[in-house]
């Protein structure tokens, strides 16, 4: 018989591999709104695994057999659902730069004024902190864009490595959950 951790971690590699995939054929195509989902839907596994690893490794089994069983996640000792802003906090503070891609893929997931992106520039859009940190962000882990050159379209390039930064992170805490790994107190 096949463990809920197993089935857990098979689906979130599976849904991974399909969206590595899906991110190299939207890439080719040039669809842009398309390829900032697929990386929100990336980083939306990435968070959950990063709540589970900072849960006592009882609170993290409860979990998975809700998640594998089809069931929303509750908080200890309440009906009250463990919200995507409790999760995607949680990894800000691991992480530094979880909040800004999360928030900035929320847009293209729901019908919002950036997916004008071809008329209207959405990260001047943004508020400027939060256009700040994106940009700031890519700069550091990815390399560009340049100085000067703030702009949505100068950004579509790095889409596909700022995925692949989520995915390689997202595997590192999948081998850790599967380890029955837990986030140190210090780490939190």
């Amino acid at each position: 018989m096949t463990s809920n951790l197993a089935i857990f971690t098979r689906q979130i590699r599976s849904r991974s591999s399909e969206h590595r995939q899906a991110m190299e054929l939207l890439a080719k195509a040039g669809l842009v709104g398309q390829m900032i989902s697929v990386l929100r839907q990336e980083l939306d596994s990435m968070v959950r695994v990063i709540y589970l690893l900072a849960q006592s490794t009882e609170r993290q089994e409860l979990l998975i057999e809700a998640s594998v069983r089809g069931e929303k996640w509750t908080q200890e000792a309440s009906r009250a659902r463990v919200t995507d802003k409790e999760m995607v906090d949680l990894a800000q503070h691991l992480q530094g730069w979880t909040q800004s891609v999360y928030k900035f893929g929320c847009a293209f997931i729901h019908l919002s004024n950036l997916h004008d992106y071809n008329d209207r520039d959405p990260l001047q859009q943004l508020p400027e902190a939060e256009r700040r940190d994106i940009i700031a962000h890519c700069r550091h882990y990815h390399g560009g864009p340049n100085v000067g050159t703030e702009r949505f379209k100068e950004l579509v390039p790095y889409i596909p490595s700022v995925f692949q930064k989520i995915a390689g992170n997202l595997e590192l805490y999948v081998v850790d959950l599967e380890k029955k790994s837990t986030l140190r107190p210090a780490e939190i």
